[in-house]
């Protein structure tokens, strides 16, 4: 499971990469644009011109840095079968109620583990109304200050693995667990393998399974074709999901199937590695007003990370054998109880009639019936669903208080997962 003690973590960035930083920003060479292209063609030159700028003469990293040390922050070599030991960074924040709820927190791309640093004092605050948390977030394995495999083939039973046992070196033997973007499919597989003996219950702010086939679920297939015709959320839902796929999914597709090539460029160039996740900031959340401060301390991690930028981007072409499958592949049917958060500025949205629906109390049922039906065979049994008017694709930062509020009914008093860890109701 682990092979070492917890060590304290405290982030120190050499000043000779500092300065090599700054080299690098001084020396950038920068595309032309044509007249009036907006967002259409990507990132605006002048975005990337003042955000640059700022980057070399103006961002304060050590203040970012000594901002960041406030967080409970260590490290501890984690054991996973066939590839060794990988020293895991993360973030772990004890509630003072002693009934606490174990909750693993997992983030995705472009992310880390400071997409927890909002929501965590939420959780873990001690309320006389509202559960509290024993909160464990860690960067993924690549991603942040965590090792990255040096083998080929670490995809979700091995996500699954790390997770799963850092909660049991932690003392979490029974614990729930929350995730969004990669925290979905990492969540299918931990709880595939570790489902109902450790795993209790789980949550997502990105819901996503298999599109369901003539022979898998019938009566949802032909529904595309029926009563989703004349859902005009599910089919503006529908809509969004296309665009994604026609225009917003080439980064995707790059990372799933050359993540080496495209690591030269992000290994290299901090210009080239601003731009490429600036896009996804932008785009990705809800009208969010990004600081330029903000922007900077995120990318700034993904260069100053343990294996460099270009490690994390390994996780699409891993978890899905090189475009060759879909993410879940390997994960099984449970019945681990589930819960799923919408916002309207995610990547996409499975269809809301799924979740509510604005005819008749026989519709509610069928789609209940149906999405519940669908759902179960990759993600659990379907337990709480809360669509929301504002957010995006990074719900933890962008609205904590929403996100977090989910998790209090879920698991509160008189929520449908409250009690699931045995002796640790989240109340004093």
């Amino acid at each position: 499971m682990s092979t070492s003690t917890e060590q304290p973590f405290t982030l120190a960035v050499p000043d000779a990469d500092l300065d090599f930083l700054r080299k690098k920003l001084e020396l950038v060479r920068l595309p032309d644009e044509l007249d009036g292209a907006g967002w259409d063609y990507g990132v605006p030159l002048a975005d990337i011109k003042r955000l640059v700028a700022y980057w070399k003469d103006g961002f304060d990293w050590r203040k970012a840095e000594a901002e960041i040390n406030k967080l409970p922050m260590f490290t501890r070599d984690i054991e996973v079968e066939g590839f060794g030991t990988l020293n895991i960074h993360y973030v772990h924040q004890k509630s003072e109620v002693k009934n606490a709820i174990p909750l693993l927190f997992i983030h995705g791309w472009p992310g880390d583990v400071l997409e927890v640093r909002k929501i965590l004092p939420l959780l873990t605050a001690k309320s006389a109304d509202k559960p509290s948390f024993h909160v464990v977030a860690l960067d993924l394995p690549g991603f942040g200050f965590s090792e990255a495999s040096k083998k080929p083939g670490f995809a979700g039973r091995q996500y699954a693995e790390v997770v799963n046992n850092l909660m049991l070196s932690l003392g979490y033997n029974e614990y729930v667990y929350q995730g969004g973007d990669w925290g979905h499919p990492v969540g299918v597989h931990t709880v595939t393998h570790f489902g109902h003996k450790h795993v209790k219950a789980w949550h997502s702010n990105m819901p996503e399974s298999r599109d369901p086939t003539l022979f898998s679920n019938p009566l949802l297939y032909l529904s595309r074709y029926t009563t989703l015709r004349f859902d005009k959320d599910a089919q503006k839902g529908l809509r969004g999901a296309a665009e994604f796929h026609q225009k917003g999914r080439g980064y995707a597709i790059e990372q799933c199937t050359k993540p080496q090539t495209l690591g030269y460029n992000l290994a290299d160039s901090p210009v080239g590695l601003l731009a490429w996740i600036y896009e996804k900031l932008v785009d990705w959340s809800d009208k969010y007003p990004w600081t330029d401060d903000e922007v900077l301390e995120w990318i700034s991690v993904y260069w100053f990370s343990k294996q460099g930028p270009a490690a994390s981007i390994r996780i699409y072409y891993e978890m899905t054998g090189g475009g060759e499958h879909d993410v879940f592949e390997g994960a099984k049917r449970t019945t681990v109880p589930f819960g799923a958060s919408y916002f309207p500025g995610d990547l996409f949205s499975l269809p809301k009639s799924c979740v509510r629906s604005s005819y008749s109390a026989m519709s509610w049922l069928i789609w209940s019936f149906l999405c519940a039906n669908r759902w179960a065979t990759i993600l659990g049994k379907v337990v709480f669903q809360a669509v929301h008017d504002k957010g995006g694709h990074f719900a933890a930062f962008e609205a904590p208080e929403t996100l977090a509020g989910d998790l209090f009914k879920m698991y509160g008093k008189g929520g449908p997962a409250h009690g699931v860890v045995p002796g640790k109701n989240g109340y004093d």
